[in-house]
């Protein structure tokens, strides 16, 4: 098991002033990068996991809020049917997924078995085991048909996860957020802790790699992950110097990221 020291420190947080400001210059290169990904064709798969509140959903929010719907979609599927439970476990994933000019963003993906249903005992060890190993091939196939996948995971502090949580006991607006699983999220702290470890030891590689977000302050999350997706597709008129990525909130997975805190314990 990787051994967790202190957290890193963090960068310091944009003022409200800044980050609307920087987060509309973002979202007129997101608008960009649509214009290219229609006029050539392109499919672009971003899969989104993380801790329970690490900021999934802001984060989505702000890279769809001003692209076109039509060839935007985003993906949060539901638990599983009885019919899904006794199909091909990808199966129920393949229907979503992009054709020639769409961007799908996976809220949540198929690595639910490698997270929550590997900690919450809803999957078996053999299941477990076949998508662990399956999956670098699953992954492989839709790299090789020319989809671009992208795969970020949202890590946050377990006292930040607490705080998030009780917000969202708290707020009426907000409730709808929760869960029996996010009821037991401190509760399996270490669970999902060595879920989420075993899962990028087995899961990344070159071809479809890890990249991790440091997710405690929600601003510069979501500002440094449209950076890096803004980085990783090709469009025209890109602006260099406003997407570039801070490495200290968005960087690609290595065990050294256990060594020097970077990955919440």
């Amino acid at each position: 098991m990787p051994h967790h020291p202190a957290p890193a420190p963090y960068p310091e947080t944009p003022s409200k002033k800044d980050y609307k400001h920087e987060l509309l210059a973002l979202q007129i290169e997101l608008v960009k990068l649509q214009k290219h990904i229609i006029a050539h064709g392109d499919r672009i798969l971003v899969l989104f996991e993380g801790r329970d509140s690490g900021g999934k959903d802001g984060t989505i929010k702000r890279i769809v809020q001003h692209l076109s719907p039509r060839e935007t979609r985003v993906v949060a599927l539901g638990k599983p049917s009885e019919r899904d439970r006794t199909s091909w476990y990808f199966q129920r994933y393949v229907p979503h997924l992009p054709a020639a000019e769409e961007m799908v963003l996976f809220n949540r993906s198929w690595y639910n078995r490698a997270g929550v249903e590997r900690v919450m005992g809803f999957c078996t060890d053999a299941e477990y085991e076949e998508f662990m190993e399956t999956v670098p091939a699953f992954e492989q196939m839709l790299i090789r048909s020319g989809i671009h996948l992208i795969k970020y995971y949202l890590d946050i502090s377990k006292d930040e996860q607490k705080k998030r949580l009780a917000a969202r006991r708290k707020d009426p607006l907000k409730q709808w957020k929760m869960s029996p699983i996010d009821a037991v999220a401190q509760k399996h702290w270490r669970d999902y802790s060595e879920a989420r470890d075993a899962m990028f030891a087995r899961t990344h590689s070159a071809l479809a790699p890890w990249t991790i977000a440091r997710a405690d302050d929600k601003k510069l999350t979501r500002l440094s992950i449209i950076k890096d997706l803004l980085t990783r597709l090709d469009y025209a008129d890109k602006d260099h110097e406003l997407i570039r990525p801070n490495p200290d909130v968005v960087f690609p997975y290595a065990e050294a990221n256990f060594a020097n805190g970077m990955i919440a314990a």
